[in-house]
């Protein structure tokens, strides 16, 4: 059996270090270094760009649980961070050169990966193939990509950012729809009298943007998705005939229709996040924390994704993908990384992971795995599968893309280990019953 992977980034040398542990012949296509991303420099596989960290080490952070489900399943990534990693307080950082050398170093050695230097512009010849294209995909492969995912394919992130439902304050937000217009509760409002919206607007016509790559440069998404910030800048008032139109909303606290109002819609179908509708921004994540906690509702809210406008290649998976990562319409295909719409060096890696689990046992006949909801995994592989989502955008590993707890806990910390002690729970006994 043969299996081809495109791309050499961190999801595609997950799929190939699993796709080798099981003995399939493996063809790895990496265009570096006959040719060069905008981004990228080095010739190395899984090259770092943009941060050396690997967020937090914890267990009961997000990105720690991430880290220790995908140690579980055998990550090479996270083997060579730990064997390269440089002081960071509780994240975990890399030196980034040794952490590439090593991995492509790794991945070379292995007897039955063959390496293709070359920038693929058509569909490998194999068994199963993985995608694993990056944010910076080449014309080539997204010419591919179009080819089989039509217009559900997109070249810029411009995301608004997502708050836990449970860390919005509702003594000061109410549920309703636009002149009572859908359900009761499609909408969490956030409303603003009118000496609050005017501090509001001060601060953020006057908070900090986040720099700008030449790559992530792009005209035409500032009209047609422009960042709130823009728009602010346009005069005091354009907020208020945009995004935060109070009109058609009555503050049941007040009688009156507020001043300004900040719409909350559901991210996912279980309510537990909620995007700031028309909030996306290209303002530095602490000013976004700043500025937009100045909401009352907002005043303790917890980010679990901050806005991003960015060059992001990323396809519509929950209209194409399954939860192990292959295409609905082509079982053989699998699509791995940031183009699935996971954010996030790991939470790149571990999708590789997946695909390069469930590619070889599609080929061997067996079923595909999809680990359990209540994993960091499992829960991203199925936020990104869900054809219940309308207006998809990238997702990051977070506790709201988890299931709530039976059992209500108030305190951050203590619910956020009870999260991560139950997901270590399901993952060994599903590793235990599969094995």
């Amino acid at each position: 059996m043969k299996v081809a992977v495109v791309g050499a980034g961190l999801a595609g040398v997950e799929a190939v270090w699993q796709l080798s542990k099981f003995g399939a012949e493996v063809d790895l296509y990496e265009m570096k270094p006959v040719k060069f991303s905008p981004a990228h420099k080095s010739a190395c596989f899984a090259e770092l760009v943009c941060s050396n960290s690997l967020k937090a080490e914890r267990i009961n952070s997000a990105a720690g649980l991430l880290k220790a489900e995908m140690s579980k399943l055998g990550s090479l990534c996270v083997e060579c961070a730990y064997k390269t990693r440089v002081p960071a307080g509780g994240a975990l950082a890399v030196d980034r050169e040794l952490f590439s050398a090593m991995i492509t170093d790794r991945i070379k050695s292995l007897a039955n990966v063959n390496i293709i230097n070359c920038e693929a512009t058509s569909l490998p010849e194999a068994d199963a193939v993985i995608i694993a294209a990056g944010p910076l995909a080449s014309e080539g492969i997204s010419a591919v990509i179009r080819e089989l995912c039509g217009d559900a394919l997109s070249f810029f992130d411009a995301a608004a950012p997502i708050v836990s439902a449970d860390s919005v304050d509702m003594n000061y937000a109410f549920t309703q729809s636009r002149y009572d217009r859908g359900g009761e509760d499609d909408y969490i409002n956030c409303p603003m009298n009118k000496e609050q919206y005017e501090a509001f607007y001060e601060a953020i016509i006057n908070a900090e943007s986040a720099e700008v790559h030449s790559f992530d440069r792009r005209k035409d998404v500032y009209e047609g998705c422009m960042p709130i910030e823009v728009l602010a800048s346009r005069g005091r008032d354009t907020m208020r005939f945009g995004p935060l139109k109070p009109v058609g909303l009555t503050d049941p606290r007040t009688g009156h229709r507020p001043w300004a109002n900040l719409q909350l819609r559901k991210e996912n179908k279980e309510g537990t996040m909620y995007n700031l509708v028309g909030f996306q921004t290209n303002l530095r994540f602490s000013e976004q924390k700043r500025v937009f906690s100045m909401f009352p509702a907002l005043h303790s809210a917890e980010f679990l994704r901050y806005g991003v406008m960015h060059r992001n290649t990323f396809i519509n998976s929950p209209k194409l993908l399954n939860s192990d990562f292959s295409l609905r319409s082509n079982p053989n295909i699998f699509f791995a990384g940031q183009i699935t719409g996971v954010e996030g060096y790991m939470e790149s890696a571990s999708s590789g992971i997946l695909a390069g689990i469930n590619a070889y046992r599609r080929v061997k006949g067996l079923d595909t795995l999809t680990l359990p909801a209540n994993t960091m995994i499992g829960a991203l592989s199925r936020y990104i599968s869900d054809e219940t989502v309308t207006d998809f955008q990238p997702m990051g590993a977070n506790f709201g893309v988890l299931m709530p707890l039976e059992e209500k806990i108030r305190d951050k910390s203590e619910r956020y280990t009870a999260l991560s002690e139950r997901a270590a729970r399901e993952l060994d006994s599903f590793l235990k019953e599969i094995k």
